[in-house]
C-alpha cells in the first residue's frame, strides 16, 4: 500500500475514484479534482471530518490553466489519472467531446506532471482501446500512447461491477421497478472486476510501474452478459424470461480483448496481473 505520498486523484467523484480516494486517503495527503461540486465536496467533508490530510479542487480537466494551476500548487509525488468520458455511445454521437476531454485533458495532466517532474502517473485505460472500434477506444487507446510514451504508466480496465452507468445498477432499478432487464444481444460477452479489484490494480501500478508500460488485471475467461442476467433473476426467485433484448448500441461490439496477440507475447504475469513492456 502506497504510504506518506502526496496523491492527486483526476475523476475523484467517479465509482474508482472516489474508492481509490477512500483507500489512499487513510495515509496519505491526497487531492481530489473533479468538476462534479456535490461529488467532491461531500468526499472531501466525509473524510476531512475524520481527521485526515485531505483537500479537493473544482475544475475541468480541459482547462489548462487550471490543472497547471493544481498541479503546480499541490506537487504531487503520484497522479491517479481517472477523469474519462466512458460511455461509448454519449462518445459516438459528440466525438467532439470525447476529443477535449479524453484526449486534450489527457494531455493537460501529462504536460504539467513533466513539467514539474511528477515521478508517478497511473492512467486509467479499457478494454475497449483494443482494436479501438469506437470512438471512446480510439480516444483511451491514444491516451495510452501518450501516457507511456510520456514514461508513465496506463492501467487496462475490464467493464468494472457496480460501477455509475455500468449494467448492475441499470438492472436494478428496472428490478425495483417491475421491468424486464435489457439486453443488448444475447451473445454480448464483457470481462468484469469489482471496482474493489479496479483500485487493487491501480494501486499495484503505481507501486510497481517503472514507466513506459500497460497493466491489465487477469479477469479470468470472458462472461455472457444474458446468462449474469438470468442468474440474478433466478436468486431474485422472478422469471428467468422476463428479459428484452434492446439490440447494440452505436459504437458497441459483441465481444472485447485484455490484450492484443502481439502484446500476449511479451506479457509477463506478476501475481494475478499481466505486465506488458
Amino acid at each position: 500500500m502506497i504510504e506518506g505520498k502526496r496523491i492527486l486523484i483526476t475523476g475523484s467523484a467517479g465509482s474508482v475514484g472516489s474508492e481509490l480516494y477512500r483507500q489512499l486517503a487513510l495515509h496519505n495527503t491526497v487531492l481530489a479534482f473533479d468538476f462534479n461540486e456535490t461529488g467532491i465536496f461531500d468526499l472531501h467533508e466525509e473524510y476531512r471530518l475524520k481527521g485526515h490530510d485531505v483537500h479537493y479542487r473544482l475544475g475541468d480537466i480541459r482547462n489548462r490553466e487550471t490543472v497547471r494551476d493544481t498541479v503546480e500548487g499541490f506537487r504531487p509525488e503520484v497522479i491517479f489519472h481517472a477523469a474519462a468520458l466512458k460511455h461509448v455511445t454519449p462518445n459516438e454521437v459528440y466525438p467532439d467531446e470525447a476529443v477535449e476531454t479524453n484526449i486534450k485533458g489527457t494531455l493537460n495532466i501529462i504536460n504539467e506532471a513533466k513539467r514539474i517532474g511528477v515521478p508517478k502517473l497511473v492512467y486509467i485505460s479499457t478494454d475497449k482501446a483494443i482494436n479501438s472500434y469506437s470512438v471512446m477506444g480510439v480516444t483511451k487507446k491514444l491516451g495510452e500512447l501518450i501516457t507511456k510514451n510520456a514514461g508513465y504508466t496506463a492501467v487496462r480496465f475490464g467493464n468494472v461491477l457496480g460501477s455509475r452507468g455500468s449494467v448492475i445498477p441499470i438492472w436494478q432499478r428496472q428490478m425495483d421497478s417491475s421491468e424486464p432487464l435489457t439486453i443488448t444481444d444475447p451473445k454480448m460477452e464483457r470481462y468484469f472486476m469489482s471496482i474493489e479489484e479496479a483500485c487493487s490494480l491501480l494501486i499495484k501500478a503505481a507501486e510497481i510501474g517503472e514507466g513506459g508500460e500497460v497493466m491489465v488485471m487477469d479477469m479470468g475467461e470472458l462472461v455472457n452478459v444474458l446468462d449474469i442476467a438470468k442468474g440474478i433473476l433466478n436468486k431474485a426467485g422472478k422469471n428467468q424470461e422476463d428479459i428484452k433484448i434492446i439490440g447494440i448500441r452505436p459504437g458497441e461490439t459483441l465481444t472485447e480483448e485484455l490484450m492484443t496477440p502481439e502484446e500476449r507475447t511479451r506479457a509477463i504475469k506478476i501475481d494475478h496481473f499481466w505486465l506488458i513492456k
